[in-house]
């Protein structure tokens, strides 16, 4: 039995031109919704060669950011209903912020 892709046609976007920033903007080490997207944004889908952003799972709208409670929230939207590597894009993006931000993020 061959398995195939659930979504084996998504739809491609483009990327979009990364808004260049100073560091001096960010003096008190608090991190804005933008940043956290310039991080997540190239993390490719498990099924497809193209970034969650091409594919529009996630957009820089989706990320907030709670500073005084040290809460990073990302809402992203699978490319169908039923996918089933959402936990998978889940644990990516978990890790990737492990991995980008101090630890009394959560």
């Amino acid at each position: 039995m061959t398995l195939g892709l659930i979504n084996a046609n998504p739809v491609v976007h483009a990327k979009k031109e990364r808004v260049a920033r100073t560091e001096d903007l960010h003096c008190d080490d608090s991190v804005d919704p933008l940043d956290i997207y310039d991080f997540v944004r190239d993390i490719r889908d498990p099924e497809h060669p193209y970034s969650l952003e091409q594919l529009s799972v996630l957009s820089e709208e989706s990320i907030t950011v709670d500073d005084k409670l040290g809460r990073i929230l990302i809402t992203f939207t699978p490319t169908i209903q039923h996918c089933s590597m959402a936990t998978v894009i889940g644990l990516c993006l978990r890790v990737k912020l492990q991995e980008c931000f101090p630890p009394h993020y959560k």
